[in-house]
């Protein structure tokens, strides 16, 4: 019998599997990210697979990222008669699809800005989420870089100082579990174009950046990133004292701290040992 791993499954199609022993491990570091936003205050929201691809596009989506957009479309069902599967290919011709309404976001983000739009919310709003995220590479590796992988982000909108808070605390806590772990880790500043390169906003983040990531050896495992106001404006999301909101969020690449942590530890059994000591019983 041949046994597989999830660094070897589909690894070349950026969508490999995970066998129980990396779902349990998956599920653990899900619920410890999760309870630290549930200890916090944040609301545990569930966000739909994808998105409209008009609201992406209004939040600046495919100008900023579109190296990573990926696009759904459903079967035009008269053409694809006429224009059949490609199996040479293994893919539908464009001409066989209708236009592509639906994004596949990648950040959990996106959909939690999208849901608030024109609304008010309290100064100090907390939402945790996980979600499905698609990502366009140059290539594919395992559980490092994927197609599709799962984004677990504890997201503040209200103040600026709220926003500002929210990232210092979990900073502090992404950087004390990671040593519990044992995991190195390296804080660098981004260079994601987050807003459009050409304006004034993108002046800014050169001086102030918006998105630092916490690096295991060369591998981006979470971020925390400020968005200023601009979803706030964008989305129309407001605040009992009028303006828009702050935004700001902390993300975990779920898969990505697998790799992580199998790599230091060798295997799934130590690895999920040296989860479960240092996150301790979930709140």
């Amino acid at each position: 019998m041949t046994v597989t791993t999830p660094e070897t499954v589909g690894a070349t199609r950026g969508l490999p599997s995970l066998g129980p022993e990396g779902t349990r491990l998956l599920r653990l570091l899900d619920d410890t990210f999760e309870g630290w936003g549930l200890s916090a205050g944040a609301r545990p929201m569930t966000m739909p697979p994808l998105l409209p691809a008009a609201d992406l596009a209004r939040l600046d989506y495919y100008d900023n990222f579109p190296h990573q957009a990926v696009l759904a479309a459903p079967l035009d069902l008269e053409r694809r008669l006429t224009t059949p599967f490609d199996e040479a290919r293994g893919q539908w011709p464009a001409a066989s699809l209708e236009p592509a309404g639906l994004g596949l976001p990648s950040a959990s983000c996106y959909a939690v800005y999208l849901d608030h739009q024109g609304r008010q919310v309290a100064d100090d709003t907390l939402v945790t989420v996980c979600s499905w995220c698609f990502r366009k590479e140059t290539h594919y590796e395992g559980m490092r870089r994927q197609l599709g992988f799962r984004m677990r982000e504890v997201v503040a909108l209200g103040t600026r100082e709220h926003a500002e808070d929210h990232l210092a605390a979990f900073t502090a806590r992404v950087e004390s579990f990671a040593a519990a772990v044992g995991l190195t880790l390296r804080k660098e500043a981004a260079c994601d174009p987050f807003f459009d390169k050409g304006g004034s906003k993108a002046l800014l983040q050169r001086l102030t950046p918006v998105k630092h990531e916490f690096l295991y050896e060369d591998l981006a495992i979470a971020s925390v990133n400020t968005h200023r106001n601009f979803f706030g404006d964008r989305c129309a999301i407001t605040l009992g004292s009028g303006g828009p909101a702050f935004t700001s969020c902390v993300a975990f690449g779920l898969e990505r701290w697998l790799s992580a942590l199998t790599r230091r530890h060798g295997g799934w059994e130590a690895a999920t040992r040296a989860v479960l000591d240092a996150a301790g019983p979930v709140t």
